[in-house]
């Protein structure tokens, strides 16, 4: 196990507390759970920089990074629900999302490829989303912010489907897209 995957791993550890503290949300728990909530989602940038930068890129990596996202944006999403901050069926919406995907992932039979693949720039700007969302709903703001906040979870739910269609979009080969660039260059 190298560190990334260690890194990725560690952000598990802030589940428990998260949990305990959203179970009793008064205004120090809810700033206390957005402190282990931002550091833990920070650690997602941490890993995926040093895996690259180290060259420890694996398989376990790709597998593991996405997982212990969902289940990190999944955790606080729970207690929003209980919180009726956020409505059951727009979480549904995300997890449906979330365990389609990481299934699909993970099977070579349905991707066409022996290796898991990593998350595109729509998976990317999903979890920053999601993160930025629950981050507003956990934080004891004023009730001014509710709207801005629940604005910013519909984003992240109609991010989270976009990108799940992508992600299941056939990919064009690097030829069509030379060709097609080329194609478009000629006709300026």
């Amino acid at each position: 196990m190298n560190l990334p995957n260690i890194i990725t791993i560690s952000r598990l550890f802030g589940l428990p507390f998260l949990f305990y503290f959203l179970e009793n949300p008064t205004t120090y728990h809810r700033w206390l759970s957005l402190a282990i909530f931002l550091v833990a989602a920070s650690t997602d940038w941490v890993d995926g920089y040093l895996a690259r930068k180290l060259n420890q890129v694996t398989e376990l990596g790709k597998f593991l990074d996405p997982l212990v996202d969902k289940l990190l944006v999944l955790g606080p999403l729970l207690s929003l629900i209980a919180w009726q901050q956020v409505p059951a069926w727009g979480v549904f919406l995300i997890l449906g999302r979330e365990i389609a995907i990481a299934g699909w992932r993970v099977n070579p039979k349905l991707t066409g490829n022996n290796t898991i693949q990593g998350a595109n720039l729509w998976g990317k700007l999903k979890t920053v989303s999601q993160i930025t969302a629950i981050a507003l709903l956990i934080a004891p703001l004023p009730l001014t912010w509710k709207t801005p906040s629940l604005i910013a979870f519909w984003v992240s739910v109609i991010l989270t489907l976009v990108s799940g269609v992508i992600y299941l979009l056939p990919a064009k080969s690097p030829d069509q897209d030379t060709l097609e660039m080329l194609r478009n260059h000629d006709q300026r």
